[in-house]
Parts: C-alpha cells; structure tokens; sequence
C-alpha cells in the first residue's frame, strides 16, 4: 500500500479580472500530488452558496472531493482578488471571514489525520481561532509527518502562530521574505548559517527555502543541499511555490536523493511559472 497525504486548509476562487480559478495553496499542492500519482486527501470548508457549489464541482472534477470537505450555511465561500505585476509576481486581497475559517475537528477529519503518513498544512488558514484550534488537533493526535507550508500573506498572520506551528513541523518549506521573517535579519550572516540556527530552534528534519528564480536551498539531515534554479520566463508565479513543495513531497515518499528531489522539485515550479495559474498539465518528460 502506498503513502498517503492529507492536505488541509483553503480552498477558493482566484479572481484575475473577470476570469476565475480555483486556488488556494493546500488544494494546489493536492492538486499537484494527485497529478504525481500520490494517493491524496484534501480537507477544508466551502460555503453553501454558488461560489462553493462550484467549487465543489471542480473538487469532485479533481479527485478531491470527499467528506473532508465540510460546509458552511453561514460565512460565505471565499473569492480572492489577484493582481499580478510586471513581472509575473502576485499581490492578494482575501475577505475574512469566509468557510475554511470555521474547518471543524470532527470525527472524519479526525480519524483521517491518525491514519494518514503526511500531513500538509499552511498559515493562511490558521489565521483565525477556530480552524487554528481544528489544526492544532489534528497535528497533536496524529503520528504523521508534518509538513507546515509558511505561505504568508499579510496582514493574515501573527508571528507567535508562526513559531508554535514550525515547532510542530518536520518538514517547513518558506521563500527567502518568509524565511527572513522567521530566521530574522541577516545581520551579514549567509542564508546557511542561519537556517542551522533556525533548526536549532525548532527542530525541523528537514528545512527548504525557495528563491524564485534563483532555486532553492534544503537543510536535510545534518547537510545543505543547492540548486541554482531552471532559467525561465515567468507569465505569473502563481502556484510555482506549491508546486514545488507537492513534488519535494512525492520524491520525499518514493525516497529518492534529496538532490534528485530538489532538481525535480525546480523543474516543475520553473514549468509552473511559465503559465497562466497555478495546476497546469504537466508535459511528456517533465518529471
């Protein structure tokens, strides 16, 4: 029997002008999980209105779709406005509150969370009390690997929820801004050192940071491991970071070499970045 992934948090609808698609980081990186073979689950609210009846359809279109998704006859499903820049790079403007702040710890999230191998999760939904407590739980009662996606989106998040969650993380994925946050400031010292210092804190088996275009860095069982990036040109980097921490996981799962892993991992946040949101098909050859 294979490994299992259990993805909690948002779900939601990405406004892009007048087009729509479906997002959040926790569904994405499910997304991108299922597409990589990975048996996966998928946990968190919608609303009973149109947005999450639709919402509900695209889920069951994906394989996504289970009791894990709970929902909601009060606060509304949630629809982000994006705005993307020059470069590629996206700015979100995200209603509070909305469903997946009220995921509750029932018995099938519950009982899904002890039997699973991986449990992703990020600190956007954590942003209020109830789905924060639902979370907590889950972590406390289940044996499975954490894997906490910092994934900040300001003015959604208190550095103290930040630090009690890495201290519960064996696997935490940041980009360099986030990392800066967490680590602190450089104070000249190289991005290295200060994720050693960073692990003495909290723990963590395994460190990685991604850095655009400039690739990633991994602290993974007493050694730091490169990778310089894919030189690509980005149409908008919606989803590259998900991506990537969906294929670190999948490699993660198959045990293969951390620098394998990390190679595949830039190659498909690099293609990701290439087009338009953030679950495309991947092509022939890509993995």
């Amino acid at each position: 029997m294979g490994k299992q992934v259990l993805s909690f948090g948002e779900v939601l609808w990405d406004a892009f002008g007048e087009e729509k698609m479906a997002g959040g980081a926790p569904m994405n990186v499910a997304r991108h999980l299922v597409q990589q073979g990975v048996d996966t689950l998928f946990a968190s609210r919608i609303g009973t209105d149109a947005s999450g009846y639709d919402l509900a359809g695209f889920l069951k279109n994906n394989g996504l779709y289970s009791d894990l998704i709970q929902h909601d006859k009060e606060l509304p499903t949630c629809e982000v406005t994006v705005q993307l820049d020059d470069h590629g790079h996206a700015t979100y403007i995200i209603p509070q509150p909305v469903s997946w702040d009220n995921i509750k710890a029932d018995d099938k999230l519950l009982d899904a969370a002890k039997a699973t191998d991986v449990i992703v999760f990020g600190s956007l939904a954590a942003r209020d009390k109830t789905t924060r407590d639902t979370l907590h739980t889950l972590l406390d009662e289940s044996d499975a690997i954490k894997v906490f996606d910092v994934n900040l989106r300001a003015p959604h998040y208190e550095l103290s929820t930040l630090e009690l969650f890495a201290a519960k993380a064996d696997i935490i994925k940041m980009n360099e801004d986030e990392a800066n946050l967490l680590i602190g400031s450089s104070n000249g010292d190289a991005l290295q050192t200060k994720i050693i210092e960073f692990q003495k804190t909290y723990h963590n088996d395994t460190i990685v940071i991604t850095r655009g275009g400039d690739g990633a860095i991994v602290w993974h069982d007493e050694k730091l491991y490169e990778h310089a990036g894919v030189p690509v040109n980005a149409v908008d980097t919606v989803g590259a970071g998900d991506s990537f921490l969906a294929t670190f996981i999948a490699g993660l799962l198959d045990e293969r070499p951390i620098p394998e892993i990390l190679d595949r991992a830039c190659k498909v946040g690099a293609y990701v970045a290439t087009q338009r949101g953030a679950n495309p098909v991947y092509p022939e050859g890509l993995l």
